[in-house]
C-alpha cells in the first residue's frame, strides 16, 4: 500500500471539494495562515532565502563543483537549449508575462520608501523586481533540485523528497521513525506543489482571459475562466501523458522561441538604447545592493514599508519555496549528467540574467512611457493587473499580432507548468517512478484543476498569491532537513575524496555507507 499516495489523494481531494463548495471559506483560511506566517516569521524566510543563495555559490566554486549528477562518464540527457527552455517553462513561465510590465510599475508608483514616480524610484523599482525574480528565486529552486538530482542520479535512489532524509539520517533514527519522517515529507511536498500550482494557474487563467478579451472581444466572466481552465486541463493532461522527452520538451521549446520573438519586438520596437541602458544600469544596481537587500527587513521604517515588504518580497520568497518541490524534482529530472558547477551556473546564473533582461525590456519600456511618454500604463496596472501587458502592447507596432502571440504563449506556459507539475506529483506518489502511470497523472491533474477552479472563482490576484504560497510554509522545514542530509552525504563523495572508484555501484555503496 502506497501510504503517501492515499493520504495525499484524500487530503487534496478534500481540499478541492471544500474549495468548490465553499471557495470563500477555503481561500480565507489560506490567507489567514499566510498573513500570520508573514508577520511572525518574516526574518526567518528572508534569512533562509539568502542562505540558499550562499549555498549555491559555495557548491559551485568549491571542491564539490566537479561532482557530476550521475555517473562520472554520463552525458546530459537533453541539449543545453532544451534544458534552459524547460527550466523557464517550469520555473517561472507565465509569471514573467504576468508581472513583466506590472511589477516595476507597482514599485515605481508605490515604493516601500522614497518619493514615487521619480527617476530614482524608477531605478529602485528595477532593483526590487530583480531581487524578487533573480538569484534568490533560482537559488531556492537550485537547492531543491540539486539535492534530489544528487540522490537520484549520483546515488541511484528513488526520486522522492524523502530519500535524502532517509539516507542522510539513517544512522541517527530508527527505521520506523525514518519512514514516518519520510512519509510526512512526501505528503507535505505534494500539498505544497498542489497549492503552488493552483495559485499560479489561477493567475495565468485571469491573464489569458484578459488577452482573449483584447484579441477576440470575449467576456471577462467566470464562465470564460471555466472554459479556459477546461481547455487547459485537457491540453496539459495530454502533454503530461506523453512524457518529458516529447510533450513537455516540445512545448517548452515552442515557448522559448515565442518568448524570444516577443522580447525582440519590445527591445527593438521601443526605445532600444534606453532599454539596453536600463538593463546594464540594473545589473550594476542589483549587484551593489544585493547584499544589503538580502537582509533588509524594513524593521526601522514606517508600517507602510513593512507591509510592502510582507506583500512583495516575503510573498515571493515563500512562493518560490512553494514551487521548490515541484520545480526541484522536475529540474533534477532534466539535469542528469551535469556537474554541480554547470548545474549552478545554468540553473541560477543564466535564468537570472535572462529575467533581468526581460524586466528591463518590459518594465523599462513601461516606465519610459510614464516618465517620457504619454503615460496610461499605471492606470491600467492598478485597474486590472491581468490586462496590463495587453494595454502595454498598444504602444508597439503589430499590437494585434503581439496580443495573439502573448495569449498563446501564456496558455502554453500554463500547460507546461501544469503538465510538469502533474508529472512530478505522479512521481512523488509512485515511489519515485520516473515514468508514472497515465491514470495517476490524470487523477492528479483533475485534483489540480479542482483547486484552481476554487481559487479562480474569487477573481482575486491576492487570493491566488496566498493560495500559491500556503503549502510552502510547512514544507520549508522539510527543505532544511534535506539540505542537512545532503551535506552529511556529499562530503564523502568519490569526486571529493578520490579514494575509491566512481563507477555506478561504487558511488552508491560508498556514499550510503558513509552515513549508515
Amino acid at each position: 500500500m502506497n501510504l503517501v499516495m492515499i493520504v495525499s489523494l484524500v487530503l487534496c481531494a478534500a481540499i478541492a471539494i471544500w474549495g468548490i463548495i465553499s471557495p470563500d471559506s477555503m481561500t480565507g483560511a489560506a490567507q489567514g495562515l499566510v498573513n500570520y506566517s508573514l508577520t511572525a516569521l518574516d526574518w526567518f524566510f528572508l534569512a533562509l532565502g539568502t542562505a540558499f543563495l550562499v549555498i549555491m555559490v559555495v557548491m559551485a566554486f568549491s571542491k564539490y563543483g566537479n561532482i557530476k549528477l550521475g555517473r562520472d562518464d554520463e552525458e546530459p540527457e537533453f541539449s543545453t537549449a532544451s534544458w534552459i527552455a524547460m527550466l523557464f517553462a517550469a520555473g517561472m513561465g507565465s509569471g514573467l508575462l504576468f508581472w513583466g510590465v506590472a511589477e516595476p510599475i507597482y514599485h515605481f508608483v508605490t515604493p516601500p520608501v522614497g518619493e514615487p514616480q521619480t527617476a530614482d524610484t524608477a531605478r529602485n523599482a528595477m532593483v526590487l523586481t530583480n531581487l524578487h525574480w533573480g538569484l534568490h528565486a533560482w537559488a531556492i529552486y537550485g537547492c531543491c533540485a540539486l539535492v534530489i538530482a544528487y540522490f537520484t542520479f549520483r546515488l541511484r535512489m528513488p526520486s522522492m523528497v524523502s530519500t535524502p532524509i532517509k539516507v542522510g539520517f539513517g544512522n541517527l533514527f530508527s527505521k520506523p521513525t525514518l519512514n514516518a519522517m519520510g512519509n510526512t515529507a512526501d505528503i507535505l511536498a505534494v500539498i505544497a506543489v498542489i497549492f503552488g500550482l493552483a495559485g499560479s494557474l489561477a493567475m495565468g487563467t485571469l491573464m489569458v482571459r484578459a488577452g482573449m478579451n483584447s484579441v477576440f472581444g470575449t467576456e471577462l466572466s467566470v464562465t470564460m475562466s471555466m472554459i479556459i481552465i477546461a481547455v487547459m486541463t485537457v491540453c496539459f493532461l495530454l502533454s503530461a501523458c506523453t512524457g518529458v522527452d516529447k510533450g513537455i520538451r516540445i512545448l517548452s521549446n515552442i515557448n522559448m522561441i515565442t518568448a524570444v520573438a516577443i522580447l525582440l519586438v519590445v527591445l527593438f520596437g521601443g526605445p532600444t538604447a534606453y532599454l539596453f541602458q536600463s538593463f546594464v544600469f540594473a545589473i550594476g544596481d542589483y549587484l551593489i545592493q544585493l547584499i544589503p537587500m538580502s537582509f533588509k527587513t524594513y524593521a526601522y521604517t514606517p508600517a507602510g514599508a513593512w507591509n510592502w515588504f510582507h506583500g512583495w518580497t516575503l510573498t515571493y520568497l515563500i512562493w518560490w519555496l512553494a514551487w521548490g518541490p515541484f520545480v526541484g524534482i522536475f529540474i533534477a529530472r532534466i539535469s542528469r549528467g551535469r556537474t554541480i558547477r554547470e548545474f549552478v551556473i545554468y540553473v541560477v546564473g543564466v535564468p537570472t540574467i535572462v529575467s533581468m533582461l526581460w524586466f528591463a525590456a518590459f518594465g523599462g519600456a513601461a516606465i519610459h512611457i510614464e516618465l517620457f511618454g504619454g503615460g496610461g500604463i499605471t492606470e491600467q496596472v492598478f485597474t486590472d493587473v491581468s490586462s496590463a501587458l495587453f494595454a502595454f502592447f498598444e504602444y508597439f507596432p503589430g499590437t494585434v499580432v503581439l496580443n495573439f502571440l502573448a495569449v498563446c504563449l501564456i496558455f502554453i506556459f500554463l500547460v507546461t507548468s501544469a503538465d510538469s507539475g502533474t508529472f512530478v506529483i505522479s512521481m512523488m506518489t509512485s515511489d519515485g517512478d520516473l515514468n508514472p502511470q497515465t491514470k495517476l497523472k490524470i487523477t492528479w491533474g483533475l485534483i489540480i484543476t479542482g483547486i484552481t477552479i476554487a481559487t479562480i472563482v474569487t477573481e482575486s490576484v491576492n487570493v491566488a498569491k496566498a493560495m500559491a504560497i500556503t503549502g510552502a510554509i510547512p514544507f520549508t522545514f522539510i527543505i532544511i532537513m534535506q539540505l542537512a542530509a545532503f551535506f552529511r552525504v556529499v562530503r564523502e563523495d568519490p569526486a571529493v575524496t578520490t579514494a575509491y572508484p566512481t563507477d555506478e555501484a561504487g558511488a552508491q555503496d560508498k556514499s550510503v555507507k558513509s552515513v549508515a
